[in-house]
């Protein structure tokens, strides 16, 4: 029964260790659904509204709206909620059409990287996009307020107890091992070809 146990055990050794073709197809796969789908989303209002408070205080993307950081907290809407008032805000402030900008080319990185399946140079270009891109959604656990849990007298707060936004933002440290994974595959491709040259 043991040496049963120890073949099987070491039939799945073999067939994992043969697995990381399969690995970089299924993390490129992944970052299409996913670039793709969050990029979509940029287009709806709800979401361009929820991204507000990381763009307003974050140093390198805060230009891009047309109102100061501190005034958004006052124009906030819960996911799905209407009001006129708060709308007109959003659209004064730039929120629907940055987002807009921004779904485009969170679509277009995931997209990019993708077609490293075919090319591994536009593979390249993706990759180097959504390194650069994962690093600014990460820079927002320095720069954004929301994403730790705030002192409404509960006693636990602050650092480093993440909010909902916190919780979703650190998840990108996946997606950028992911990348770098690729990245790594996509530049020994290219190393190989031009040593062949």
């Amino acid at each position: 029964m043991m040496q049963r146990l120890s073949c099987l055990f070491y039939g799945f050794l073999k067939i994992a260790a043969n697995a990381q073709r399969l690995g970089l197809g299924m993390i490129r796969v992944a970052i299409l659904i996913i670039f793709v789908w969050i990029g979509g989303l940029k287009f709806r209002n709800y979401e361009a509204e929820g991204i507000v408070p990381f763009v307003a205080n974050s140093p390198f993307m805060s230009f891009l709206y047309n109102e100061k950081a501190p005034e958004y907290r006052d124009y906030k809407l819960k996911e799905g909620e209407y009001d006129a008032a708060k709308h007109a805000w959003h659209e004064k402030n730039n929120t629907y059409g940055f987002s807009h900008g921004l779904g485009v080319l969170i679509m277009g990185i995931g997209i990019l990287t993708f077609l490293g399946f075919f090319s591994a140079r536009i593979g390249l270009a993706g990759e180097l996009l959504a390194v650069i891109m994962t690093l600014g959604t990460l820079s927002f656990l320095v720069t954004t307020p929301e994403v730790w849990v705030p002192d409404l007298g509960s006693g636990e707060y602050g650092f480093p107890l993440l909010s909902g936004a916190g919780r979703l933002v650190i998840k990108d440290t996946a997606i950028l091992a992911g990348v770098v994974v690729l990245l790594s595959d996509t530049a020994r491709k290219l190393l190989a070809r031009r040593r062949e040259a």
